[in-house]
């Protein structure tokens, strides 16, 4: 937080003749023709629904272990999704953090917003695409899983790796009414992490939303921190409905979360802006307070 003011077989069948022994009455001679013939071989598939234990963005059938969602898991696939083009006639499935997953989480982010009934970003979540396996690209899948995760609350900006705590029941709709989840008013603890309050209890902090970095490299995208902060004041200046101007910087302060650098990776450029009151501790919303909510200071 930055603060600013196959499987394949072989069947051998070895039929012996024997001599001196007429054919079975019932049985016309022809040992093969009465076998059932083998059904063809089948793609592993993952299904939408299914949650899992592993949070990795894994997807090889050995590791394929789901279990029902009302138990604690830690990844949910909400959506199965398709390689085409360019992308599908590639030899190996894509990276991750190449060109070709970001198109995928695009289309997964965009999903996630349906079934979660909300933006993500705005609660305590994360998206995450699963392809193919190598073996089984080579296989002819050509089918990326859009996984959901829930973030542990507080935690700071720039980590390594998401901090992905274990939930139960499914995420589906679960931004459509107030939710535990969710984003509103916050108070740091001792670590300097922020943690929920009650925005009609003394806060400092409060969640405002979201602007979406350009593309690049991530050290280059989080190095101008006052490129981000000025970002996030336009973010809050909408969130309170107060005028973009020179005065909005005595207005209020802001403090952000960027994606973790494994969120950058997957194609996540989402910053979670926050509005920083310098100091003196609010006991109510700022949205749409207008003037009055963020007098100039």
């Amino acid at each position: 937080m930055r603060r600013w003011l196959g499987v394949t077989f072989s069947a051998a069948l070895v039929a012996g003749v024997l001599s001196g022994c007429g054919t079975p009455a019932g049985t016309d001679g022809d040992l093969t023709d009465d076998w059932r013939p083998v059904a063809e071989a089948r793609q592993f598939v993952p299904q939408a629904g299914e949650c899992h234990v592993i949070a990795e963005a894994t997807a090889y059938l050995t590791s394929h272990q789901p279990v029902d969602c009302a138990k604690p898991h830690l990844v949910e696939t909400f959506h199965i999704g398709t390689f085409t083009g360019e992308i599908a006639a590639r030899p190996i499935p894509p990276r991750v953090g190449s060109a070709a997953m970001r198109v995928a989480f695009a289309d997964c982010d965009a999903r996630a917003k349906t079934f979660v009934g909300g933006e993500w970003r705005g609660a305590r979540l994360s998206v995450q695409v699963a392809p193919t396996s190598p073996p089984g690209w080579s296989g002819g899948s050509r089918w990326y899983r859009c996984d959901l995760l829930e973030l542990a609350a507080g935690g700071t900006g720039g980590a390594v790796a998401d901090p992905v705590v274990p939930r139960t029941g499914t995420l589906r709709g679960v931004l459509k009414a107030p939710s535990s989840l969710t984003f509103t008013c916050g108070e740091e603890n001792r670590w300097g992490n922020l943690e929920p309050v009650a925005c009609g209890k003394p806060h400092r902090f409060e969640y405002a939303g979201i602007w979406t970095a350009p593309d690049g490299r991530y050290d280059d995208a989080t190095k101008d921190e006052d490129a981000i902060h000025a970002k996030c004041r336009t973010v809050i200046a909408r969130y309170a409905k107060v005028p973009v101007d020179g005065m909005l910087r005595y207005r209020t302060g802001t403090t952000y979360r960027f994606p973790s650098e494994e969120a950058w990776a997957r194609g996540d450029r989402g910053v979670r802006c926050w509005f920083w009151s310098g100091g003196r501790k609010l006991t109510r919303s700022i949205a749409g307070g207008g003037t009055r909510a963020l007098p100039v200071n």
